[in-house]
């Protein structure tokens, strides 16, 4: 086998609960679920769960009240995020020491840029390195570009390693929900469906026109090249930067005044707006997220202008207002039991 250019996914395996087992060792093989305060009577949702926690239905996002029937023996853990970041900063770092090209893409997966004769052999190496350093399980999928590359992980977890590449796309991929594909979710899907497209391979042959005309000119026929495979090969160094920053509330007693609903708002904006100032990174947009009674959660956002978004690096009142306003697209007056902001930053 000549050398080439390979990319490698590498995904932490339960990153989270493997974060938390890992300092207690004792609840290994345990069904481990973690969120919120650890504490299922609260209002709040699961970040993470073992797989053992999966096997009874568990997943992330659920609330932990229904964590909780759904897995009565589990073990409930508070979310610890600066352990996270502590542990996802050496996991890097020991990717770093590989023959590679490391671009990390979030706490728990980067992607390796390599020229290798024996792309397996890498991948188990990797598996290996990250074992040995920090303890933790990772899933490597092998593709030739970043697209197959990420779908490929999903075929090795757990703890596994998987190729994806344009030669055997059709025959893993061609029978698959379009939901399979990296970056089409269920209401994208549901669209598609509309237009007798529910799979990858009748994606693929879906009419580029009539894909324009229901999702743009742009994503139309975006979707399409992800139904042949088709994806980015360049593999970057460039440090990741998150490209927003948020935080959110579950009320244990929901919201039904709108001017406590406005000052939740305005305290959940400042505290992110603390979180970034040090960044003095430009904020472009603010959006805010609710979830209303029983368990609707949307989003409403408002961009701003440039001369707000200068002042939007220092000024706390200018993201509480931009907050404020974007809660008042909303017309729903149902109780409220989560509100969220989140600001995102300008590409610079």
């Amino acid at each position: 086998m000549s050398e080439q250019d390979w990319v490698l996914h590498v995904d932490l395996d339960q990153f989270i609960a493997a974060v938390e087992i890992a300092r207690r060792p004792e609840l290994r093989g345990r069904p481990v679920v973690v969120g919120g305060a650890g504490d299922p009577t609260q209002r709040a949702v699961v970040a993470t769960a073992s797989y053992e926690a999966r096997e009874f239905g568990v997943h992330s996002g659920m609330p932990l009240r229904l964590a909780k029937k759904k897995c009565p023996d589990a073990v409930f853990l508070p979310s610890d995020a600066p352990a996270y970041e502590e542990v996802s900063a050496h996991v890097m770092d020991v990717l770093r020491e590989l023959p590679v090209v490391v671009e990390v893409i979030g706490w728990d997966e980067a992607f390796l840029g390599a020229r290798t004769d024996d792309p397996e052999a890498l991948a188990l190496a990797v598996r290996r390195a990250v074992k040995a350093e920090t303890g933790l399980e990772c899933s490597v999928g092998v593709g030739d570009n970043k697209l197959r590359a990420k779908l490929a992980t999903g075929f090795a977890k757990p703890a596994g390693v998987y190729r994806l590449t344009r030669e055997n796309w059709v025959e893993v991929m061609a029978g698959r929900p379009v939901t399979a594909l990296w970056g089409i979710g269920a209401r994208t899907a549901a669209k598609l469906a509309s237009l007798d497209v529910r799979t990858v391979e009748e994606l693929a042959r879906a009419d580029l026109d009539v894909l324009a005309a229901r999702f743009g000119p742009a994503m139309g026929p975006h979707f399409r090249q992800l139904a042949l495979g088709a994806g980015d090969t360049n593999v970057t160094a460039t440090p990741w930067v998150a490209k927003s920053r948020s935080r959110e509330t579950t009320f244990q007693h929901d919201l039904t005044d709108p001017e406590e609903i406005r000052e939740q708002v305005r305290l959940i904006a400042r505290r992110v707006v603390e979180d970034v100032r040090e960044e003095g990174r430009t904020v472009v947009r603010v959006v805010v997220k609710v979830r209303f009674v029983p368990f609707f959660t949307y989003t409403r956002g408002v961009s701003l202008d440039a001369e707000t978004m200068e002042a939007a690096t220092l000024e706390t009142e200018v993201i509480e207002d931009a907050a404020v306003a974007a809660l008042a697209r909303f017309e729903d007056t149902r109780a409220v039991r989560l509100l969220g902001v989140r600001v995102e930053f300008s590409g610079e």
